[in-house]
């Protein structure tokens, strides 16, 4: 499957972007997927992730009620809505997906997933 990442951009702290990633194959609704980020000078870092029916969902602990993540079957897409964002949100965000269920406690890790966008950059100014 293919992963193409969009929506990312300049905003000042506190504002909000919506990331979106659109799947090339309509059995998009098998896979799980994530969001991750990477910072110049930094480890890839997880900070969203969604089971393929669109309940189970987890977050890195820093985006917690500012982040939410999202998937639309119909439309081949995965969102990730970003609010209140800070200066260290700042990265190239890349989504990533998986055929078939991850074990929750696996979610996090980016070697479960098989497949990776090409990354779309958020930088947010202080």
């Amino acid at each position: 499957v293919q992963l193409q990442a969009s929506g990312g951009g300049t905003v000042q702290a506190g504002g909000s972007l919506r990331l979106s990633c659109v799947a090339s194959r309509s059995t998009f609704s098998n896979y799980g997927m994530a969001w991750f980020r990477q910072a110049p000078g930094k480890e890839r870092e997880f900070v969203s992730a969604i089971d393929p029916s669109g309940v189970t969902r987890r977050y890195l602990d820093s985006v917690k009620g500012r982040f939410t993540i999202s998937r639309d079957n119909a439309k081949n897409t995965l969102y990730l809505q970003m609010n209140n964002l800070k200066p260290e949100d700042t990265a190239g965000y890349y989504c990533a997906a998986r055929n078939g269920r991850i074990i929750v406690s696996h979610m996090s890790r980016a070697g479960v997933y098989d497949y990776w966008g090409q990354g779309t950059q958020v930088t947010v100014s202080s």
